[in-house]
């Protein structure tokens, strides 16, 4: 069975920094985070490959948000810098994704709230 857990949510002041992990069970060949604010849809925040020579980023997130991976612990960690509101919402680790869309993803985590205050 699969396993994903995150942790480093919080709150913070915007303009602030925090740091998402995700330990996982397994190895898979992609790795992704996505975020659900409230009375929104779960949407693509950024993924690395297995190998992290490849990475993605949403648009609004770039130059922000640094996703890497610590292949000694089997982690996938999202550096997220220069907060802003619009930025709070509970976050998902996701393994498997092929693509941006929550169905090409295999398997998630149970996510952890981010809540930037203005």
């Amino acid at each position: 069975q699969v396993q994903l857990l995150e942790s480093g949510g919080g709150l913070v002041q915007a303009g602030g920094s925090l740091r998402l992990s995700c330990a996982a069970s397994t190895t898979f060949n992609r790795y992704a985070w996505f975020r659900q604010a409230p009375g929104k849809e779960r949407e693509f925040v950024a993924a690395i490959s297995w190998s992290g020579g490849s990475t993605d980023y949403l648009d609004s997130v770039k130059g922000r948000f640094t996703i890497s991976r610590d292949n000694a612990k089997n982690t996938i960690n999202l550096q997220m810098n220069s907060l802003k509101s619009d930025d709070t919402a509970v976050y998902y680790c996701a393994l498997g994704c092929s693509g941006r869309t929550v169905g090409t993803c295999d398997y998630w985590g149970q996510g952890t709230q981010v809540t930037v205050s203005s």
